[in-house]
């Protein structure tokens, strides 16, 4: 009677770890659902930083900005690796691959972190670098041979932040394609005149162009800090679910550890 009774404690057990391991599975299967799903708007991020925002890029001196969106890209393309090979060996279970995945989860929390530092040391470095480089940057290189990039991205940044100059409109007297006489005439680009058509920038009165206080450097510093707050929150939010796998793989693992095969 007695070894009936263990007998059937025995079966409970056994019953009650296999349903506690199937339940596991299947909240670790949409946990790396989720975690595809966000790996795919990690590495979106990343990329649309570097391909719709590359010319702003170029007129930082610093790659930290830019090497920020590669690092998001790079962890982005590992979680959705990461993810499918979750789901496989959730599924296998096989302890093997589990400890692959967790691996990799914890190799992309080390990115994240990595990219987090570098976006707050570039955070408390930003104004400075923009007060001294972008002016520097825009009245010796604007419309100068072999700058064709720098032209571009000054051009755009000032039709799509609606500013003139680096701090102020006034500034383009000092810039080397004025100074030289390549300007034709304009006193300022003509990507700074509100309705821009040819030799437009040679009136410089405010009904024509942007006149923005503190100039194009509060615009690109606001609108960086705007994206690195975004950084920021999606590598938070993307650490904390990492966690709460990592949770569920140990116990998934330690109760696959346990069953007899």
């Amino acid at each position: 009677m007695k070894q009936r009774n263990v007998s059937r404690m025995g079966a409970y057990d056994e019953k009650k770890e296999t349903c506690g391991t199937i339940c596991l599975k299947y909240l670790l299967f949409t946990f790396n659902f989720l975690f595809w799903l966000a790996g795919g708007a990690v590495m979106a991020v990343g990329i649309w930083t570097l391909v719709e925002k590359s010319d702003y890029i170029s007129l930082l001196s610093s790659s930290t900005y830019a090497a920020s969106a590669y690092i998001l890209v790079l962890a982005g393309a590992i979680v959705m690796v990461t993810g499918v090979l979750g789901c496989c060996a959730t599924f296998k279970e096989q302890r093997s691959l589990l400890r692959v995945y967790f691996v990799l989860l914890l190799c992309i929390f080390l990115l994240e972190i990595l990219a987090g530092v570098l976006a707050y040391i570039y955070y408390q470095q930003l104004n400075e670098e923009l007060k001294q480089n972008l002016r520097e940057t825009m009245v010796q290189k604007y419309k100068q041979e072999g700058q064709d990039h720098i032209t571009k991205a000054v051009d755009k940044l000032q039709q799509e932040f609606k500013c003139c100059g680096s701090n102020r409109s006034t500034d383009w007297a000092d810039s080397e394609w004025v100074k030289s006489g390549g300007a034709e005439g304009r006193l300022v680009p003509d990507s700074c005149c509100k309705t821009p058509t040819p030799q437009c920038g040679k009136r410089d009165h405010p009904s024509n162009i942007y006149k923005v206080e503190g100039g194009c450097i509060t615009k690109l510093e606001n609108f960086i800090l705007e994206h690195l707050r975004i950084i920021g929150a999606v590598g938070i939010g993307i650490a904390c679910v990492q966690i709460i796998g990592m949770v569920f793989t140990c116990c998934l693992y330690r109760n696959l550890k346990a069953e007899p095969y």
